[in-house]
């Protein structure tokens, strides 16, 4: 048996083999094989505007001007004027002098960390930050300190107990992506400003939602700013891609020295045109992302009146505790079977005996929806919890 086989069959016995499903259509309802609909719960489109009718008609209208691609990287051909009519919508939602648009949310995370440090330098990361910003940790060849989730008196502590000659840099997110609680953002703001560090916080599960579709940075005071807030195109705005919002300044050293700026050919016109047609959409009603705040609360409270143990609510993004990786695979499946589609989140997603349910919600889902799938979901968990 070679490498291949030995470790897909070594996934299997721990439950964390994964595969690919086709769907046919995007969205709070889809239908599965069999042709019965399931309410969505495991899709990013927390605003619903990859099926808006203005973001697709500026996807369509780019395509028509543009074509179907970008036809080169940025610093060869690559860059369209509407990449930087895009740039500027985005600057203007966050709050900054300007922005940078990447290929991919991913990339732009493995190129963007090795520009901000290197050899000789400290990168202090949250436990739980996103894997691309790990892989562009580990890549940048500085050295790694891992602070407590959240937890801003042990980054404080590795500050002051890490000496440096280099450059600091200290990395969270605003909303955690598979816990969906929010980082102390002015504590970790303050602890950097403190010890001479840089601050980079990935905001792609706040942006178009938290603070008026500008992301939680947005909602802080001027002065309490990171340096870089790193968003995607691909989740709320319902398109593809990354984007860095940041100073003028800094938005020229990343088109110089991110190597996933460099090297990558350029967003297609389409994910360019639906991006900007989904700020659009924000700008226009700002109070979207409030409104789905409220509409995820209320699913919450649906859940623990169904004795669906949660923790505190923080997001749109609500993880049901399970624990065991076979455990919480049942659960998706039977989950299915009463018409919900629910993704089982196991390592190496999240740590080590927190497999979990992750229950994502969008504008798209209806209070009949949330009421529904709270009363299934109880169900399921008071059949199948594990004792």
């Amino acid at each position: 048996m070679d490498f291949r086989k030995q470790k897909l069959a070594q996934l299997d016995r721990d439950g964390l083999r994964r595969r690919t499903e086709a769907w046919p259509e995007t969205g709070a309802h889809v239908h599965a094989a069999g042709g019965h609909m399931l309410l969505n719960f495991s899709s990013n489109d927390y605003l619903g505007l990859a099926q808006d009718p203005h973001v697709k008609a500026r996807a369509m209208a780019a395509v028509s001007q543009w074509g179907c691609g970008a036809t080169a990287s940025r610093l060869m051909c690559g860059t369209l004027a509407l990449h930087e009519e895009l740039e500027a919508a985005l600057a203007q939602l966050a709050g900054t002098e300007a922005a940078l648009v990447f290929s991919s949310g991913f990339g732009m995370n493995v190129g963007l960390v090795p520009a901000l440090a290197g050899r000789g330098d400290v990168v202090f990361t949250d436990r739980l930050i996103h894997a691309s910003l790990v892989d562009g940790a580990r890549l940048s060849g500085a050295t790694v300190k891992r602070f407590t989730h959240n937890d801003a008196s042990d980054l404080a502590r590795l500050l002051g107990q890490t000496p440096c000659e280099g450059r600091r840099l200290i990395i969270t997110e605003s909303v955690f992506s598979m816990d969906g609680d929010l980082a102390p953002l002015e504590k970790i703001h303050d602890l950097s400003r403190a010890h001479g560090a840089s601050l980079l916080v990935d905001e792609a599960h706040a942006i178009g939602v938290w603070g008026r579709g500008g992301g939680m940075a947005r909602m802080l005071p001027a002065a309490s700013r990171p340096d870089f807030m790193a968003g995607t195109l691909g989740k709320a705005l319902g398109s593809l891609g990354g984007f860095i919002a940041c100073t003028a300044e800094s938005r020229d050293f990343l088109i110089n020295c991110a190597r996933s700026f460099i090297f990558a050919t350029a967003l297609p016109p389409a994910c360019l045109g639906a991006a900007l047609g989904a700020v659009e959409r924000i700008t226009q009603d700002p109070d979207m992302g409030g409104r789905l705040l409220k509409h995820a609360q209320f699913f919450h409270a649906w859940l623990m009146a169904e004795g669906v143990p949660l923790p505190a609510f923080a997001s749109q993004i609500i993880p049901v505790p399970v624990g065991t990786n076979d455990a919480a695979v049942a659960m998706a499946r039977r989950l299915r079977e009463c018409g919900l589609l629910v993704a089982a989140v196991r390592p190496p997603t999240v740590p080590q005996g927190t497999a979990r349910l992750r229950l994502s919600v969008t504008l798209s889902h209806s209070e009949a929806d949330l009421e529904q799938a709270a009363v299934q979901i109880g169900a399921t968990f008071r059949k199948m919890e594990p004792r």
